[in-house]
This record gives C-alpha cells, structure tokens and sequence, in this order.
C-alpha cells in the first residue's frame, strides 16, 4: 500500500469517528467498566474479553486513567486469575470493582474456585497500578450466582457489598475490607412480593417471583445521593436493559423506579455504573459496537446525563458522540503512546506495573489524541520513544484530521528518543492524530511523545 493510499484510507476512518467517542476505548476489549473518582483523577477498572471469544473467555482485569473522560490512560493489566492460587486458572475473570479505603485500594472480583464454584475474591494495593496481591488467600464467599460484586461507602465511612446473579446478596463489611462484621443476606424486599403494592400485577409473572419486584439480573451498582441510596442494574433477564430502584436506607426496603437503558446495541448484556466528576454526571456501560465486537467482546461507553430535580434518574439514551472534554492535554509535557481517545489497528500490552505501551502497530495504524492544548505556540522540536523495535518507520502527527502535511514527522531508526523539528509550530487546542507508517511487518511499540520549545 503506498502513503497516498493509506493515507486516503486512514483519513477517511478518521473523517467517520471524527464525532464518535463511543465507544470510549477501541484498542482492546473492556466490558463491566466501574468507574471510581479519586484525587481529581477517573479510575476504570474493567474485565477483558479477549480478541477470539466465541463464548465468554476472560483471563485478566484492566485499569484505565484520565482527567479529561475523552482521552483514556492505559495502566495495565494489573490482576489476573494466577493472582488467587485457589482459583480457577486462565478462565472466567467476570465482573469487578475497585476502591480506595484509608490509603489501601480494594479489588473486588469475581471467578471460580478451583473445583468450580462461584466465588467472591478480594485485592489489595498501595495504588491502582499495584502490585496487587491476593488480601485474604482464599475466597470471600462463595455460592451459586455469587459474581458481580460492587463495593459501597457509607457517608459515615461504613463499607458494603453488594452482588449476585439470579440472587441479590448483601454484607457489611469490616473496616479491614476483607471480611463480613455480620455475614450477609438476601437484599430485603427483593423477594417480597408485597413490598411494591399494585406495581407487581403488571410484572410478567413467567420470570419468576425473585426478579418480580425490580426485574433484577445482576451486576449491580450501588451508591448514595443525599438521603437517597440507589441501586443500578442489569434487568429483566437476557437481553438486558439497565434499571434502578431506590430505598430509604442501605437495608432498605427497595422500590422499582424503572428502566433506565434500552437493551445495549449489539449485546445481549449490560453493566456498568454512575459517577460525578467535575460537576457532571456519567454513566457508563458496554455494548457490542466495537469492530468485531459482540456479545463476548464488549466495549465501555460512557454518556452523560442529569438527575430530574425530584432525584430520579431520567431514561438515558445511547449515543455515538459519547461525552464532550472536562480537560486538555498539555503536549510539553510527556504523553504516554497508551493514552488516546481512539485507535485503529494498534493493540496495548497485557503487563502489569507502571509501565505501559502500544503494541501490535503495522503500517496504517493511528491513535487519536482529543483536546491537546498547543496554547499560544512556540514548539520548536517533538521528541519521541519507542521500543522493541522490530523495524524502522516513520511516525506522523496531523492535527484534527488525516489531510495535507503533518506537523511532525519523525524518522524511527532506533529505540534511542527520536526527535524531528517542527517548521509551523500548532497554537490553540487540536485534536492530534499520530500516523505509522512503513514496511509490511510489524514495526516497533510505542512509548511516549512530547513537544520541546527550545532546539
């Protein structure tokens, strides 16, 4: 393919995602996104569907970074199966939640024991890029349909958790994160049928008694807005829709307040959950919209919404635009290779650790960087890092689209820091999007790119 061609293709897949930030993260698989803001930043940590899944075939779980909502930081992946010696090896990493609780953070899993069982695993870190150890050496708890934990802070600093599939479970937890202060039960109300009054005559009695009262499935999200605590979820059996209801106290009594979601385009599941982060609020979850994607390869998309004035969550609809930038990246300083709004054809590493990469990059693969903030000019050089280089390439970097000439073009004959000088320096904010270009093989991994204003 010559550079006129690959350049007309890439600009006319850029041109087609250039008002599309959904889904969010394209370079790997990222289903059951829990978001968690700390310190000004947005944590996600996700599950991973892997790139051939014909059933569900998930190994290891992910965290992403950003202060933007737009533009995602990679930070590996941090624990996998191998993590929990007593658990099933190499399969069935499921739904999570991570937080941070005094200056521990707490990873809450899902997987399978050894022999099979459904189980509840915990574990815990310094920071979210690890490491990350096993905090008990042994299950939870385990039971049938015990996956998909979600963990919950009180207002007065009171931790719980909440999980199940096909059930509804809940436990306090002790302040050490890692064990129950009273055990746990079935989340009152959810199996009694008179706890909603008329509204169960118009549930479909054929899904049974257990789902009647808020058409519960799994996956649940819990959290608090003044007196108010909610719980968001998957509903109403497969394919589902994402619902909540709402109770006066974390023991309840839950009442059904209705769908929320549409069915996700393209998966016959939903999961995710809610944040506010600089005064708006988000809610995330998956669908199949990836390319190739489906139902065993998932993607997190994010949209933002309001809560009506009386508290209640308004129906959110799914859109391709996604959400709009709350922050802008500064290119003088070091942008990380594996911190990007959008990619085609570029993978990420499978690492745990602080350091991360672009990976799996041929000729024709590009990552997109939004809001990059040149201020009032003045570059004068972009210098460059890569490794593992396989072999030699040039890297390119156009501002808002794939046309004309870029504004940097850097020569990769190493994996020394390469630098190229820039004749027009970029003023103002720009999308920023980086081209590779060279032989047929694979070329190199990509580390970090930052811009210089002195030679």
């Amino acid at each position: 393919m010559n550079k006129r061609t690959i350049l007309a293709a890439a600009s006319a897949m850029t041109a087609t995602l250039a008002l599309a930030q959904n889904p969010a993260i394209s370079a790997i698989y990222t289903p059951d996104p829990a978001p968690y803001v700390h310190d000004g930043k947005v944590y996600l940590f996700v599950d991973h569907d892997e790139d051939d899944a014909v059933y569900f075939k998930m190994k290891d779980w992910l965290v992403f970074s950003s202060e933007d909502m737009v533009n995602w930081t990679y930070l590996g992946a941090q624990v996998n199966t191998a993590t929990f010696k007593w658990a099933a090896q190499g399969d069935r990493a499921w739904a999570a939640q991570a937080v941070e609780y005094q200056g521990k953070w707490y990873w809450y899993l899902c997987c399978n024991t050894a022999d099979g069982k459904d189980a509840l695993a915990v574990a815990v870190a310094d920071k979210p890029t690890g490491p990350w150890r096993d905090a008990i050496g042994g299950p939870l708890a385990t039971g049938f349909g015990f996956i998909d934990p979600t963990v919950f802070i009180d207002n007065d600093g009171t931790p719980y958790l909440f999980w199940g599939n096909k059930g509804f479970w809940y436990g306090k937890l002790n302040k050490d994160m890692i064990s129950f202060a009273d055990g746990y039960k079935e989340v009152p109300g959810y199996t009694d049928p008179k706890a909603f009054g008329d509204l169960q005559s118009k549930m479909d009695w054929s899904i049974g008694q257990k789902r009647m009262m808020t058409q519960y499935e799994e996956g649940p999200w819990v959290m608090r807005r003044g007196d108010t605590y909610y719980a968001s979820y998957p509903a109403g059996g497969v394919p589902e829709y994402m619902a909540y209801s709402t109770a006066p106290s974390i023991d309840g009594p839950w009442t059904f307040r209705g769908r929320i979601m549409d069915e996700a385009q393209n998966s016959f599941t939903i999961h995710g959950g809610n944040i506010t982060y600089k005064g708006h609020d988000y809610m995330f979850y998956h669908n199949g919209m990836l390319e190739n994607g489906g139902g065993f390869r998932r993607a997190t998309c994010i949209e933002e919404f309001k809560f009506n004035d009386d508290g209640s969550i308004p129906f959110i609809p799914f859109t391709q635009e996604g959400v709009a930038p709350v922050g802008t990246i500064n290119p003088y300083q070091r942008v990380e290779g594996e911190t990007m709004s959008h990619s085609y054809g570029v993978k990420l590493d499978r690492l745990a650790g602080e350091h991360h990469f672009v990976t799996s990059i041929h000729n024709g693969d590009w990552v997109k960087v939004r809001e990059v903030d040149f201020a009032q000019g003045g570059a004068k050089q972009l210098t460059l890092k890569v490794e593992s280089l396989r072999n030699e390439g040039t890297i390119e970097f156009y501002l808002d689209k794939l046309d004309g000439k870029p504004f940097a073009s850097v020569q990769v004959t190493s994996e020394a820091e390469c630098s190229a000088n820039i004749k027009e320096a970029p003023t103002g904010k720009h999308d920023v999007i980086i081209l590779f270009r060279g032989g047929d093989e694979q070329l190199f991994d990509f580390d970090w790119w930052q811009l210089q204003t002195v030679q």
